[in-house]
């Protein structure tokens, strides 16, 4: 994964900025682990990466604009199908509940522990 990596992991980190404080925290660090962990990944690996990535990068574009014209209130992120989370390792369904578990925590400094690909 080289420049076009490179572009949408700055992209994302530039989206970031007008998510929530709580949120830019989580999700920047969320993308430079997942990021960092994908990048001696194989090519038909790392473009599956790189593809959800611009979809993800893509949605929040999307509800970002939408919370600026007021269409709509400020919702980020969608809901998983179950097709979707019958597709994840064990390994990234870890790290999803990891992520739900701090971003749902009440007023808390949101944190990502280092080993968090070995959780289940």
């Amino acid at each position: 994964m080289a420049g076009g990596a490179r572009r949408l992991f700055r992209r994302i980190l530039q989206l970031h900025r007008a998510l929530p404080p709580a949120l830019r925290d989580l999700g920047d660090r969320y993308v430079k682990e997942e990021f960092r962990r994908h990048r001696a990944a194989g090519p038909a690996e790392a473009q599956r990466f790189l593809r959800e990535w611009e979809n993800y990068a893509a949605l929040i574009q999307q509800q970002i604009e939408d919370k600026q014209n007021l269409r709509e209130k400020a919702v980020y992120g969608i809901q998983l199908t179950e097709e979707k989370l019958n597709d994840f390792r064990d390994e990234q369904i870890g790290q999803l509940k990891e992520l739900m578990d701090e971003a749902t925590k009440p007023h808390k400094k949101i944190t990502i522990s280092k080993d968090s690909e070995y959780k289940t």
